[in-house]
């Protein structure tokens, strides 16, 4: 008896697991696009009834898809659902099961990412705004050392991010033992598990050394909410019948809010994220000569097309080398 798309679909989802070495999320991810597809086609069918129409007409549904907002679904939203359909094909065709060949689907067209960064001083602005933004606060000596704490904590956010290019799912994650302030690198654990380098700058150095320093708790996070009224670190939830601080790490959310609450503090008009500072890095490393493998590498990115969206943002560097290496030996005669 042949298996239909379901048996095969768990089979696929362990092999992510165990060969593939792929995150939870990740895997989280396939399976909800192909149970999205299993769904639409149906489980119980055999693999061989795939056929190129059925992928038209799935395509077409798709993109008629609307959520309870009445919002489309996203293109590229579209594409991670083909991507994943794709490599589920490939799976099965490595097993020798008779169904369309993977090949057979194109994505979508997409037009070039738009990059949003920030440079000269409405970086210097940003990454400053927590230490002017706070200062006229520690005046007052009931909350004098927690506003500086918190002071601390969010400058030394924000200089990480723009030293390093983490990500802010890598940010949250690290704890203090992770970081060795006596060195300028560390390594960090990225998408699909994958490790890498990434260095600290002085002022990143200078100022995370601050917040540990004025930190009291015992929480292993290098990064974590503090009361404003205690100063305790932690994020509060009830236990029993009291509330009591618990040792986990600032939320993606968090850091989000205070990123924009900085921007907005730094009059930067544009919506500014912790992406941002994430392509400000890699702006930064390309227009000052670094090579786009090398900044692939210190991205994390598993793919140079991905480091790619970047090149377009330092063309302006190649009039410069136009007109310092163009027509030299063209004489006036």
């Amino acid at each position: 008896m042949s298996k239909n798309l379901q048996n095969y679909l768990r089979e696929f989802l362990e092999h992510l697991e165990i060969e593939k070495n792929r995150s939870d999320k990740t895997i989280q991810n396939y399976d909800f696009y192909l149970s999205r597809f299993l769904n639409w086609f149906g489980a119980s069918k055999n693999p061989e009834k795939i056929m190129a129409e059925d992928v038209r007409q799935y395509r077409l549904w798709l993109n008629r898809l609307v959520d309870v907002h009445g919002e489309s679904l996203k293109k590229n939203t579209q594409n991670y659902h083909l991507i994943a359909l794709r490599s589920f094909l490939k799976y099965m065709a490595k097993r020798d099961v008779d169904t369309l060949a993977s090949e057979k689907i194109e994505l979508m067209k997409m037009p070039d990412r738009e990059v949003s960064f920030l440079e000269g001083s409405d970086l210097n602005r940003l990454l400053e705004a927590p230490i002017s933004m706070n200062q006229a606060k520690d005046g007052n000596e009931k909350t004098a050392g927690t506003t500086t704490l918190i002071k601390y904590r969010d400058k030394a956010i924000l200089e990480m991010l723009f030293s390093t290019g983490l990500r802010v799912s890598e940010l949250i994650k690290l704890k203090k033992d992770n970081v060795n302030l006596g060195k300028e690198e560390f390594t960090v654990t990225g998408k699909g598990r994958k490790t890498r380098v990434v260095f600290l700058s002085e002022q990143a150095k200078y100022w995370l050394k601050k917040y540990l320093e004025t930190r009291k708790d015992m929480n292993p996070f290098l990064f974590i909410s503090h009361d404003k009224r205690t100063g305790k670190g932690g994020n509060m939830k009830m236990k029993g019948k009291k509330m009591e601080s618990v040792d986990e790490p600032l939320t993606p959310r968090s850091v989000q809010r205070l990123v924009q609450k900085y921007a907005r503090a730094a009059g930067i008009t544009k919506e500014v994220t912790p992406h941002t500072l994430r392509h400000s890095y890699a702006t930064d490393l390309l227009q000052n000569g670094a090579d786009i493998r090398s900044v692939q590498t210190m991205l994390g990115h598993s793919s140079i097309t991905t480091t790619q969206i970047y090149t377009h943002i330092t063309d302006k560097e190649l009039h410069n080398i136009y007109k310092k290496f163009h027509g030299k030996k063209r004489g006036g005669d």
